[in-house]
């Protein structure tokens, strides 16, 4: 649940004035000079945002909406609840960041370093997550996914290998997981692996998840009313619980996958394509 905060604005009522005299007018680096930054670099360095956060009064939020912090090294940092509402951190390495609570609606966190970073209760509505790196090694270690627990997803879009990432109780309506068209996405890595991810009591009303390896998934109690569920690996996958009324399973593989106490399954599209539907546990 996000904390109402004052907000700290980074240029409220100063117009045009430039990042480097708005700083002194700030006060909050008298002892640094000016410098020419050129046309493409981010607005701020990681010293200048690790700065803002330091001197931030307590209970503050500070107010980097539409910042452009691309390519930073901000990992580890707390975020402390920031407003970062489409914010460019294209490229940034928030490894083990504190991002509770954050506003990120329509942010932009294509290619960013997401190792252990925790997005608890933020809102990342709109946002877009495409290729992010998340993993320090080819063993996957699901120690090193970021979390997503009581997010708010609506609308998101995500490309990712996220293999054991925590999206309980995240709000998921509307998002969007997997390159729908490669060829218009060349460059992003396809999610075609994310085993283990746990999306239990979520909210993914007509999410779109498409062909991704998602064994070991758990939807327990999950509302996927709507859902289009398309050429998953959904092997092992548990549901119990889950209302899929509505839901698109087409081309999916539910070998293994638990199904008992699934609600509106009557009403579920693509069965007919659906592969090993007699091997999944209905009760």
């Amino acid at each position: 649940m996000t904390t109402n905060r004052p907000s700290v604005p980074l240029n409220a009522g100063q117009g045009c004035i430039p990042a480097a005299l708005r700083w002194i007018a700030n006060g909050l680096a008298l002892a640094w000079p000016l410098i020419a930054i050129p046309a493409l670099a981010a607005d701020l360095t990681a010293r200048d945002v690790t700065a803002l956060f330091h001197k931030a009064e307590a209970h503050a939020r500070v107010n980097l909406s539409g910042k452009d912090l691309s390519n930073l090294d901000l990992a580890g940092l707390d975020f402390k609840a920031a407003i970062l509402a489409k914010a460019n951190l294209y490229g940034s390495d928030l490894t083990d960041a504190n991002l509770k609570d954050t506003d990120l609606s329509g942010a932009k966190l294509d290619r960013t370093i997401l190792r252990k970073a925790d997005f608890s209760g933020a809102n990342l509505q709109g946002a877009s997550i495409m290729a992010p790196s998340v993993f320090s090694s080819t063993n996957f270690d699901h120690a090193d996914a970021p979390i997503f627990a009581r997010a708010r997803l609506r609308g998101t879009r995500i490309a990712a290998r996220l293999d054991g990432a925590d999206f309980r109780g995240a709000d998921l309506t509307g998002a969007r997981i997997g390159p729908n068209d490669r060829s218009a996405e060349a460059g992003m890595a396809p999610a075609s692996r994310s085993p283990g991810m746990d999306f239990s009591g979520a909210t993914m009303t007509g999410v779109e998840i498409r062909e991704v390896e998602m064994t070991f998934a758990r939807f327990t109690g999950a509302s996927l009313v709507n859902a289009k569920l398309i050429n998953l690996e959904l092997s092992r996958a548990d549901f119990s619980g889950a209302d899929l009324t509505g839901a698109d399973l087409s081309g999916c593989n539910l070998d293994g996958a638990n199904l008992s106490g699934v609600k509106g399954f009557d009403t579920v599209k693509g069965l007919e394509s659906v592969r090993n539907l007699d091997r999944a546990q209905r009760g």
